[in-house]
């Protein structure tokens, strides 16, 4: 199974993703994670040329992919599920202050405004209306649906 959390910076995405991991493996499932904050330059490139050497491994993949043409190519993939985390703007750059790895106000506006919103994903999010802790029980529960 291929998890892609995607949605614009600062909607949660990768304080979910820690979260479902932890669960994910607690349950039993070896999921491999690939945030795309570990990349500094081809980051869907390099995420896709890993997740393609090892395709009958369970990857949980943390990105924007703002881009639909990375969304599709990623979803075509065998067992590919992507779920789209949304959040205001204003939730996002207040968010986006709060954390470790912040980029600039000016980029967190940038990715919002060039996010091409996913077309018929798998499982949409509102993490302003979920907790994180809501966020992953739904996901791990739409897991348990396709293990």
């Amino acid at each position: 199974m291929k998890l892609l959390l995607c949605g614009p910076p600062g909607v949660g995405k990768t304080t979910v993703a820690e979260q479902l991991l932890g669960r994910l493996h607690r349950a039993g499932h070896d999921f491999r994670v690939l945030h795309s904050d570990d990349f500094s330059r081809n980051t869907y490139g390099q995420m896709y040329e890993r997740v393609s050497a090892d395709p009958d491994a369970d990857w949980l993949l943390d990105g924007t992919f703002y881009e639909r043409e990375w969304q599709d190519r990623f979803r075509n993939l065998p067992d590919a599920h992507l779920i789209y985390l949304t959040a205001s703007l204003e939730t996002a750059l207040e968010r986006n202050r709060e954390c470790k790895n912040a980029i600039s106000e000016r980029g967190v506006q940038a990715m919002h405004g060039k996010f091409e919103k996913p077309e018929r994903p798998d499982l949409t999010l509102d993490t302003e209306a979920l907790s994180v802790s809501e966020a992953a029980d739904a996901i791990e529960r739409y897991v348990a649906t396709w293990i």
